[in-house]
């Protein structure tokens, strides 16, 4: 399994994912703004990824607070809460972390704990956010195997794996869980344009572990669909919504009316810290806007010309309308959304 992030000692540890699939190269953060950085400029990223980072960059924050009381720690604490609070707006699953060592904290303080006990209970909680969604995405891959065909030829869009969580993964995971289930899968990889997490980290996860993978660029999906090479689409996600609206990387909408209009099913997999039943409707989740030179050039190479319009959001809504099914760790949601999703959230505790 690809070690996405981890503890170490006095230091969080993780991938650079910018560098794949040329380098695997590991960034250490020793402080809560290296982390609030690695967030923001990809180091990590994906959205239950993102949630574990979070999580260890506050209790990395207060480990290494000078505070010598409660008061002044809590003050540093919520300003560390803040700032990891800026850095990715539609990913919910930031928001879940945070709130939870939020809740840790704040039951801390009350329980008239010493900083040093705040800071153990900070440290564990973040371990236990990471080594759960683990075994959530393990759970969602075996009941995601189970929609699979025996042979299954299956479009991926984005990087919805190991990279994208705390290992294993979410989409590729189900995908992962069929294979080592005896199933026969091949994938399409889309590359996923402008940050290429397809053809770089998709492809590069599933090489490593001799899953058949062929990489096509996001403009072939519907001549595949057409041409009758694809069995099913199944992604990730960043946020979904109440009502079953899905909130995925930039193209995922498109792949969605292709994958209706070709009567192929349209799967989601997401750990249910994904769901926020907060949120009424897609047409509510906020949308990342990410700098144009994502767009514009590929390393240091300009692509467009000087001067030239540009638009880089990072994600899209895909209305429920299109979704077959929703796969998290705890079984298989299908339409009506508003209830179904309702019920998985209460059947963990609201994802605690």
């Amino acid at each position: 399994m690809l070690p996405t992030i981890e503890w170490r000692s006095d230091m969080i540890i993780m991938i650079d994912q910018r560098k794949l699939p040329k380098r695997e190269v590991y960034v250490e953060c020793r402080t809560v703004a290296q982390v609030v950085r690695a967030i923001k400029s990809m180091v990590i990223r994906g959205a239950p990824a993102i949630g574990v980072a979070a999580a260890m960059g506050l209790a990395l924050g207060v480990n290494r607070s000078k505070a010598s009381g409660t008061t002044m720690l809590a003050r540093e604490f919520y300003k560390m809460c803040d700032a990891m609070a800026e850095t990715r707006p539609t990913a919910v699953n930031l928001f879940w972390a945070i709130a939870r060592m939020k809740r840790i904290f704040a039951n801390a303080v009350k329980a008239g704990q010493s900083v040093e006990e705040i800071r153990l209970n900070l440290e564990v909680e973040a371990q236990r956010i990471h080594d759960a969604d683990v075994e959530a995405c393990r759970a969602l891959g075996a009941h995601g195997a189970t929609i699979m065909p025996t042979s299954a030829r299956v479009l991926t869009h984005c990087n919805a794996g190991a990279l994208a969580t705390a290992g294993y993964g979410t989409a590729l995971g189900v995908i992962r869980a069929a294979v080592e289930s005896g199933k026969k899968v091949t994938v399409f990889a889309d590359e996923t344009r402008p940050f290429l997490q397809g053809s770089r980290l998709t492809a590069w996860e599933l090489m490593r572990e001799g899953i058949d993978t062929t990489i096509i660029t996001d403009s072939m999906a519907g001549s595949l669909m057409q041409g009758d090479q694809v069995d099913l689409v199944i992604v990730g996600a960043d946020r979904i919504a109440a009502n079953g609206d899905v909130a995925n990387k930039i193209g995922t909408y498109g792949l969605a009316v292709l994958a209706k209009e070709h009567k192929l099913p349209f799967y989601v997999a997401a750990p249910v810290s994904t769901i926020d039943l907060s949120t009424p409707t897609g047409a509510q989740i906020k949308i990342e806007e990410r700098n144009s030179r994502e767009v514009t050039h590929l390393g240091s190479t300009q692509l467009t010309p000087t001067g030239v319009g540009v638009r880089n959001p990072a994600f899209d809504i895909t209305p429920s309308s299109y979704v077959a099914a929703i796969v998290t760790e705890y079984g298989i949601c299908r339409p009506p959304y508003s209830s179904s999703l309702r019920s998985v959230v209460s059947e963990c505790g609201n994802g605690e």
